[in-house]
């Protein structure tokens, strides 16, 4: 089977981005860090899906943009009034420019980078999954997840792995 950069351009399955965002030192912030490592360690990445830890999003992601059909966020949100552990999917406007229920813990968000992106030429789409913390900022440097949102972590996991294939993309467990 040939490679992915081996075929036509119009053959090619589209190229997707997974950036899993957070700081895995406060809490429930490290929620994309903890999808990450489950991706990691339980699938197979085909080639055409890029997988990234990338603490804190930044415009240093703009080359991702540039580079993909479609961007996916994993992080954590706060203030939905949902219970901790609840998975959200939002488009990246309905998370943007507003600090209140629903937003982005990260200052950058998401449609930030587009909006960015767009006034450079790139033109990837971009979807947002999010899930409900119970606590993202504790008094003391804290690594791990609180008990609800670990509980809950694998449904987000489920819900990265059901987008991508909602894309096209089907995941297959690593051999044991």
């Amino acid at each position: 089977m040939p490679r992915i950069e081996q075929l036509p351009p119009d053959m090619r399955p589209q190229t997707i981005a997974v950036l899993c965002v957070g700081n895995k030192l406060m809490l429930d912030d490290g929620i994309g860090q903890a999808v990450y490592e489950e991706l990691v360690s339980s699938y197979e990445i085909p080639d055409n899906v890029m997988l990234y830890d990338i603490g804190c999003l930044s415009m240093d992601m703009l080359f991702v943009v540039d580079a993909c059909d479609m961007v996916i966020t994993v992080d954590a949100v706060d203030g939905t009034d949902a219970e901790p552990g609840t998975v959200f999917r939002f488009e990246p406007d309905a998370m943007a420019r507003h600090s209140g229920a629903t937003a982005s813990l990260h200052d950058l968000k998401l449609i930030d980078l587009f909006d960015a992106a767009t006034l450079l030429g790139y033109s990837a789409e971009g979807i947002c999954l999010g899930m409900q913390v119970e606590n993202p900022s504790p008094a003391e440097v804290t690594i791990g997840l609180t008990p609800k949102v670990h509980a809950a972590l694998p449904l987000l996991v489920e819900t990265v792995v059901a987008e991508l294939y909602r894309l096209g993309v089907e995941l297959k467990l690593k051999a044991e």
